[in-house]
Parts: structure tokens; sequence; C-alpha cells
């Protein structure tokens, strides 16, 4: 695009009181930013209530400033790590995302471009889960991303964080996109930024909001809703009843979208929301194999067993007395000496070897969880 046409487009970003809904109506009736613009208000107010067309109007303040930064991030790119503003009218503007009852009319972009258009799963929950939850997101991503397909989330903290580091050492087949609520200039959380590199150069950032803007508390339910829109399923990994993975669960239930949930230990306030969305009828699953089933999808390449494959194996030959003993839920110490038959002193200090390995946590109560999956 040439510099008037991106101005064109960010000015229309940037009018106070036009949102999304009422830029496309007016992409629609006069066919480009720049048609809006040389249009006369009447000719506006009749596609846009008169206070929006008074606004169109005008040149917002920031204008200047946003095109000079717009410009020079285009100017930026890394080798490998193309940037783009990609249009509604753009060929690669995503399908899944057009399919959308409110579409962004303006995407930044970073990473891998062809990305929105390959098939995607969203993979969303707590900011605050349990270990085995961490460790389901990234086995699950990481086995999707085998098998060719994009996992999408909001580089939040907790799952979103796990899934796309799954997804990225899954290999490049399938990979990852990083919704995000901030201008692509920034990175929110901070401790991902490392992450956020890593996805710029394998995988792909974007966002709908000007460079710049800060990680505002209203932006990321309208991140949330893009989340669900790239995809054409959503699996909540863990969630408490009042989470925003719902909101996320709830939008792709509007779309028409597939909801899928792993469930999890009925003592668990993570596990309660998953719960939740199977009761309303979200696709209970255990492996990236039941996910791929659920979509009608086929493996580009043959991925590895995800957690829960072989359920009914788990304790195998050479697998930890304890670790077998132990399943994946919360666990006293009195229940695992009746599930193991070893006594006080012996399972005590096995419990402590597992812990400084890494794999048993010690938790409040005087419970123990396996966080390790071998």
């Amino acid at each position: 695009m040439e510099r008037d046409e991106i101005g064109a487009w960010l000015r229309l970003l940037l009018t106070p009181r036009v949102g999304p809904t009422s830029a496309r109506r007016l992409l629609a009736a006069l066919g480009s930013p720049q048609a809006v613009f040389a249009a006369t208000r009447e000719a506006l107010c009749q596609v846009v209530p008169a206070r929006e067309a008074t606004e169109l109007l005008k040149l917002p303040a920031d204008l200047a400033d946003q095109l000079d930064a717009t410009l020079a991030w285009l100017d930026g790119s890394a080798p490998g790590q193309a940037r783009a503003l990609i249009t509604l009218g753009d060929e690669r503007y995503p399908a899944a995302l057009l399919e959308t009852a409110d579409p962004p009319f303006l995407l930044f972009a970073q990473g891998q471009v062809a990305l929105l258009q390959k098939p995607g799963v969203a993979i969303v929950g707590s900011r605050n889960p349990t270990g085995q939850g961490k460790e389901n997101a990234f086995a699950f991503a990481q086995a999707l991303s085998q098998a060719g397909i994009t996992v999408v989330s909001g580089l939040a903290l907790g799952i979103d964080g796990a899934a796309h580091e799954g997804a990225l050492a899954g290999g490049r087949l399938g990979s990852t996109i990083a919704v995000v609520g901030t201008g692509l200039d920034r990175v929110y959380p901070k401790s991902h930024r490392d992450l956020a590199h890593r996805i710029a150069q394998d995988g792909l950032l974007i966002s709908e909001f000007t460079l710049g803007t800060p990680p505002l508390a209203a932006n990321f339910p309208k991140r949330n809703r893009i989340v669900a829109g790239l995809s054409r399923g959503t699996l909540v990994v863990e969630a408490a009843v009042q989470s925003g993975s719902l909101i996320t669960a709830r939008l792709a239930m509007e779309m028409g979208r597939e909801v899928l949930a792993i469930p999890g230990s009925i003592h668990s306030p993570q596990a309660k929301g998953c719960h939740v969305l199977i009761k309303q009828g979200a696709k209970l699953v255990e492996t990236a194999q039941d996910v791929m089933e659920e979509m009608n999808w086929r493996a580009a390449s043959v991925a590895p067993a995800g957690p829960g494959d072989d359920l009914a194996d788990e304790v195998s030959e050479g697998e930890d007395l304890v670790l077998g003993a132990m399943g994946y839920d919360p666990v006293g110490q009195e229940a695992l000496s009746a599930r193991t038959g070893m006594g006080p002193a012996d399972l005590g200090a096995r419990l402590l070897e597992l812990e400084m390995m890494g794999q048993v946590a010690r938790l409040p109560g005087a419970l123990f969880q396996r966080v390790g999956l071998g």
C-alpha cells in the first residue's frame, strides 16, 4: 500500500465514535477509505449516524504521528519476520475471520502471514493453571502443530503461553498465531518478550490495535473474539467458572464453531469451567486425536500420542510405582500408601525424590500432584 492509502485506513481506524461495524458499512457503500473521506457529509449521513459523519470530516489529532510510526514499523521488517497491514479486501485476510459477525477491518501482522490461511484451533485457559494444566496445553499444542494445525491463543500467562510454546516445539508445519491486546510494538505481559520474539520468527503476531496501544482491560475481550474467529474450534484446557476463557468459548459457540474441553478433577476450581462447558454441550476430549476427529481433520504428518492416549496402560512396565498410582489428580499420602502398599517412611522418601526431579508437586493441604508426563 502507498502512504496515502495507509493513511486513509489509519484515519478510519482512529476516528472517534466510528467502530468496526460503521467502518465496514462505509467501506461496503463507498468502496475504500479514500472514497469515505472524499464523500460529502450528506453522503456519509446516508450510511452512518450524523454524529459519526461529523467526526469523519475531522482529522484525528494523532493521525500524522501514527502514520509516521506505522510506516517506520513496516520498514523495519527483519528477515523472516514480515510486517504487514492486512485489510478486509486483502487476499491475505483470513477467510475464517471474514465469516464472523464482527471482523476487524484492519490487522497489524508480523511473522509468517501465510498461517492465516491454514486450519486453526484455539487453545485457551487459566492464567493461573495447575502444573498438569500447563503440561496438557503444551502437549496438545505440540501434537496439533506436528499434525499441521495452527494453534491460536492470546499470549497471556498460563495456558496461553504453554500452548504457544508447545506449538513452536511442534515445528513450523503448524506453528502458532498470537492475537494480542496491545499494539505490536509492545509485549504484554513483559515476561513473554522472548516468547513473542520467537513467535514473530516461526509463527505470527497479529493485532487490530494501532502501534503504541497499551494493555487496556477493555481491549482483551475484543482480542478474544479474534482468537475464536480465526479458529475452527476452541479447546479450553483449564478455566474457573468466572473466566475470560469461557468468554472466548461463548464467542466460538455464537460463531457456530466447535467448543472442546479437557475434564479435570471434581475437586479442582480450575476444572469447573471446563465441566460447565461440557454440560452445555462442549466435546469432552482426552487426546489431541480427539480434537482432530471432532474437527474432521486428517494429520498432515503422523502426530505423537497426546496425554491420555493410553490411560488404560498408565502403569506400564518400567514406570515408577508411585507415579502410576498417583494418576494426575491431587492425592494425599495416606491414599497413595493404600494404593502402593508402601509404608509412610518409604513413600515419603520416594515422594521427596520425585519432587526433587520435578515430576511431583507438593500442594497445600498435604496433597501431591503428578506434573511430569514421563
